[in-house]
């Protein structure tokens, strides 16, 4: 074990070093800052109906969606206290190197102007999606894949969701502003492929891999907290602006509210002899932001939104009770954070919705939003039934393309080169972090705050 955790850690570091160094190159060759206040350069086909806004009140979405990357989803995977240190890391590890790769292959698609890539807030803000993509799709395979191959996930993951989008938003002209489809079931189904490819069958499942302690739910709780803060900016940042209602901004507000809801409804009748915990709080959560994404921005109406969130907070327990169990014993899939449930259930229920509502979509209700929205609708191209049909296409070929850029990048993953011998376990917490070892009395081994070190 100590000499696999020495060569994993050079394997790391070298890879970071590469990385760092092609893209380092690959920015002065190419990355270019946008003329300030200049609409040119933004794509309308990017999610970007705020291209008419002035520069300014970019900075405040930028914000909440980095911050909702960095630190929500870093504190959201923290619930699994055998991994906590390590998949923290992991995260910082996955966002820095995430967003330079997602401004260079997005920018070449969307931004790419003689021979340069132009970019500003907006493009930081598509990478922070990528990102987020990324991040869930991680949360499959935490503790069975050293951070070298984390690397190479992020790296092929980062590809397959830019080209996933493009094929979507630009080719279809779909509506996703929130990423219900781009972000969520194709974060989370790339992920479960992954892991599928990578299944090792002495692995625990995720009930034992939950740490008994109080820890655990303290960072289940900060990173709820955090989700409720910033996901609103984050639904919100791509939608609709010029003055409007910030109808994503609220949909989601009322979709979060109901689905925390559906948590205390359902979960003392499923676990009886359990008391609620935070991480399933959490998970409800974030299942209902998962769920308004396409229809936020859309004349769901408010009590539209109570509905869907009181729905999407109905599947992690009945997820994690009845199809979680069949994913594993039957399908070898081991989700050792539950992005099925939290994710890419929701996320699917989602794109639905959305479809339902753009069918339903007129220029009676929506007034000047229609051409935001749909443009293609309101300039006569497509009829309302038209763009729905081109919703509904979008699924199959996001998990099409998931499923098969998981088994992809999972092959890439377990060749010899890469993989952990099989009885290497913690993967994150050894190679990153000094960690006691199992059995040992953690209280009188841990160190002074401050003393542990990455790398």
């Amino acid at each position: 074990m100590p000499e696999h955790t020495a060569a994993s850690k050079l394997q790391l570091s070298g890879l970071c070093f590469l990385l760092q160094i092609l893209t380092i190159i690959l920015f002065a060759v190419f990355v270019r800052y946008s003329p300030e206040n200049s609409p040119s350069f933004c794509s309308q086909q990017l999610n970007c109906s705020w291209r008419n806004q002035d520069s300014g009140s970019q900075h405040p979405c930028f914000r909440g969606v980095h911050l909702q990357a960095l630190l929500g989803f870093g504190l959201l995977i923290a619930f699994l206290g055998r991994y906590g240190p390590g998949s923290v890391a992991i995260s910082i590890l996955i966002v820095t190197f995430a967003i330079q790769w997602a401004i260079l292959i997005q920018g070449f698609l969307y931004f790419f102007l003689n021979g340069k890539i132009y970019m500003g807030a907006q493009s930081m803000v598509s990478a922070n999606f990528c990102t987020a993509a990324v991040l869930i799709s991680t949360g499959a395979v935490l503790g069975r894949v050293n951070p070298a191959q984390m690397l190479l996930l992020t790296l092929l993951g980062v590809t397959l969701f830019t080209l996933n989008e493009y094929i979507l938003l630009s080719l279809m002209g779909v509506n996703d502003s929130g990423g219900s489809l781009t972000v969520h079931t194709f974060g989370a189904y790339f992920g479960l492929m992954v892991s599928r490819i990578l299944h090792q069958p002495h692995m625990d499942t995720r009930k034992e891999q939950e740490d008994t302690g109080h820890q655990p739910d303290v960072f289940a709780a900060v990173g709820t907290i955090y989700l409720w803060i910033f996901w609103p900016s984050f639904t919100s940042a791509t939608t609709v602006h010029d003055n409007a209602e910030p109808w994503a901004m609220l949909n989601t507000y009322f979709s979060l509210a109901a689905s925390t809801l559906a948590t205390f409804v359902l979960l003392p009748v499923l676990y009886k002899e359990s008391n609620l915990r935070m991480v399933q709080i959490q998970d409800a959560t974030l299942a209902g932001a998962a769920m308004i994404g396409m229809a936020g921005e859309m004349l769901v109406t408010p009590f539209g939104a109570l509905i869907a969130g009181f729905l999407a907070g109905l599947i992690p327990p009945l997820g994690f009770s009845f199809l979680t169990p069949i994913l594993r014993s039957r399908l070898k899939m081991q989700d050792t954070c539950g992005v099925h449930n939290v994710h890419g259930l929701p996320g699917m229920l989602g794109t639905l919705l959305g479809t339902l509502l753009t069918a339903l979509a007129t220029a009676d209700t929506y007034g000047g939003r229609l051409e935001l929205l749909f443009p293609l609708v309101a300039q006569g191209s497509r009829t309302a039934t038209d763009q729905a049909l081109y919703q509904l296409c979008a699924l199959p070929i996001t998990l099409l393309l998931a499923t098969l850029g998981g088994c992809l990048t999972g092959a890439i993953l377990k060749t010899k080169g890469l993989k952990s011998p099989p009885d290497t376990r913690n993967l994150e917490n050894t190679v990153l972090w000094e960690v006691a070892e199992e059995g040992c009395n953690c209280r009188a081994s841990r160190k002074e705050p401050g003393t542990s070190t990455l790398v």
